[in-house]
This record gives C-alpha cells, sequence and structure tokens, in this order.
C-alpha cells in the first residue's frame, strides 16, 4: 500500500492484510513455543513512574493529571524481574513499548517486544533457546557466535577493551564522514565504529551472535572475565542479516551495583543535557530482596516479522505506523 496517502487519505491499514495474518499466526506460535516450555506469560504495566534511564533511550513522558510523572515504558523488563523477585519462576511477555524519536526502516516508536526471563539459566543456554525460536519462526538453522572482540579485531584490526579513546575517535573520523563538532566519549566511539563501520559488513550472515560486550555497556547485565581473564559484559545481541534483533543478559542481581548504575545513568544523562530520571526504588527492593540467578532477553517481534518474511521496512507488518495512529 502507499506510504505516501494524499491527506485524509490514510485511514487504511500500512500493512497489507496477508501480513496482518502473517502477523497474527507469528504470535500464535510464539505463545505455543513457551507453552510448550512451560513459562508463565504475564503482563505489566504500560504507565509507570519510573522508565530506563539509558541515556540512549528516549521515554514519552504522561503528566497529566497525575501528582507525578508516569512513563510508556520502553520495556517491561523493570517490573518483569520484580515478578522474578517474587518467585514467578521463568516468564514471558508479548508487551508493547515505548520509545521517542526512533522512526525509519526499522524503527517505530510504538513496537511489539518479546521478553522472557530464565531463572537457572546461563547465558549460553539462553543463546540456544533464541537460536530455536528464532529457527522455528524463520527457517534459520545455522547461527554463528562471535565475540565483542573478536569482530573489532576481524573488521577493524582493534581491540576494543585496550585500545585509547583517542585511536577509536581517529579510526571513526577516517572513515566516516561526522564533521569537525562530533564529540563523544569512549561509548560513544565503539558505538559508532559498530554500528556505521561493523554492522553493514554483517549483512551476508544470515543468523550472528554477538557476546561478551565492554564493562561499560552492561546496562543491567553482570559482569564476568572472559577466556583473557578481561571483565566484560555478560550480555549478547542476534543479528539476522545485519539487523539487530534481540539483547539477552545474564541479569545482575546486586541492588548497590544496580544503584550505582543507575546513578551513573543520570549523571551521563546531565552532561549531555538530558532530564535526569526518577530511580526504580521499587526494582532495587526487588533485587535486595533476592532475585534467583537468571538469563533474560529482550526480542523486536516487528523485526523478527521482516526476517520471517523477507520484508524490508516496519511499515509492512505493522498494522497502523506512528504516523497513522
Amino acid at each position: 500500500m502507499s506510504q505516501a496517502p494524499a491527506a485524509g487519505g490514510d485511514w487504511q491499514p500500512s500493512a497489507s492484510l496477508a501480513a496482518l495474518r502473517q502477523w497474527a499466526e507469528l504470535l500464535s506460535r510464539v505463545r505455543a513455543f513457551f507453552a510448550r516450555r512451560a513459562l508463565l506469560e504475564v503482563t505489566t504495566p504500560l504507565l509507570c513512574t519510573t522508565t530506563a534511564t539509558d541515556p540512549q533511550l528516549v521515554s514519552f513522558v504522561v503528566t497529566e493529571g497525575e501528582p507525578l510523572p508516569r512513563f510508556l515504558q520502553t520495556s517491561p523488563e523493570l517490573a518483569m524481574k520484580r515478578l522474578l523477585a517474587a518467585g514467578s519462576g521463568p516468564i514471558y511477555q508479548i508487551a508493547k513499548a515505548f520509545r521517542q524519536h526512533e522512526r525509519g526502516a526499522r524503527h517505530n516508536p510504538e513496537f511489539h517486544l518479546l521478553e522472557w526471563y530464565r531463572p537457572g539459566f546461563s547465558l549460553e543456554r539462553l543463546m540456544d533457546e533464541v537460536a530455536e525460536l528464532v529457527a522455528e519462526l524463520t527457517g534459520r538453522h545455522h547461527f554463528e557466535r562471535l565475540s565483542y572482540r573478536t569482530l573489532f579485531a576481524r573488521h577493524l584490526d582493534l581491540d576494543p577493551f585496550v585500545t585509547p579513546t583517542e585511536e577509536l575517535e581517529h579510526t571513526a573520523r577516517r572513515q566516516i564522514d561526522l564533521g569537525p563538532t562530533v564529540a563523544g566519549d569512549r561509548q560513544f566511539w565503539l558505538d559508532l565504529l559498530l554500528t556505521h563501520l561493523i554492522e553493514p559488513r554483517l549483512a551476508s550472515i544470515p543468523a550472528l551472535f554477538i557476546h561478551d560486550y565492554p564493562p561499560e555497556q552492561a546496562a543491567l547485565a553482570r559482569l564476568r572475565r572472559d577466556e583473557c581473564g578481561v571483565w566484560v559484559a555478560a550480555r549478547f545481541e542476534l543479528y539476522l542479516d545485519g539487523i539487530e534483533i534481540a539483547n539477552g543478559y545474564d541479569e545482575l542481581t546486586d541492588a548497590d551495583e544496580q544503584r550505582r548504575r543507575f546513578i551513573a545513568d543520570n549523571q551521563r544523562r546531565q552532561q549531555q543535557g538530558q532530564p535526569q530520571l526518577p530511580v526504580d526504588e521499587r526494582l532495587l527492593a526487588a533485587l535486595a530482596a533476592g532475585l534467583p540467578a537468571t538469563a533474560g532477553v529482550a526480542l523486536g517481534l516487528e523485526r523478527l516479522a521482516m526476517a520471517a518474511t523477507g520484508q524490508r521496512r516496519i511499515d509492512e507488518v505493522l498494522a497502523f505506523t506512528f504516523e497513522r495512529a
């Protein structure tokens, strides 16, 4: 269907009716996958008094009629961890998620996340399960696994853990037209090198897990030592045809460390001119009460649907895009 309808003519869905039937079938198969594995399907609030502090995410804020701001959730992660701490056991959710300023061929500000948590699973065992789900839904059966360090060494001849920040910046400026005013910290330059120089080279790989990220990119994952004895973030990302589709963690269970990370996020937000956000005290209380050792993953369902049906734009799997809502 046309993506640029005349004024007043944008009442029709963005995706074809055939694509919407495929979407419904995908949801049915996802639920059947987890039913066979005895995971409990849960729902958590979309409107909360706290939200993700990650400086790379911008939440929608809803304030009218409320004594405190409420945020549309960027992910159900924080609430689901409270359920885990309460003894839920393995759980999953098909949740709406909302992120401002994310619009493009692969992004819509309102989208679906499939998120699930496996108490007692290792990160490697969770990668196996993610691969089983994706294979069942897309027909892909070969999944490569590469560490973050191996990826940078192979494509840029750099070690992302020891290369000086100045050299990372020099490599980026030499190969990417940035302009002299662009500035950033170490994490900024690593992200830029990955997204602009490495990710385009992954398009020829049908399915790839990248694991063991730098500690600065741990987010809500715990740290561990890799085979070289270096501290790394125990997390992975799954790419299909060069498109990031899932993000998994060996979940952080230390309340004190989680508080330090929330504070560090807010300090970084302040440095970047972003508003600071309230710390999720309920999550911290849940961690202090005892979150079991758990591996968890969030997977973008629209992107999975794109991979399963061969679509190139997210509009082609959405009933109504942000502009038509």
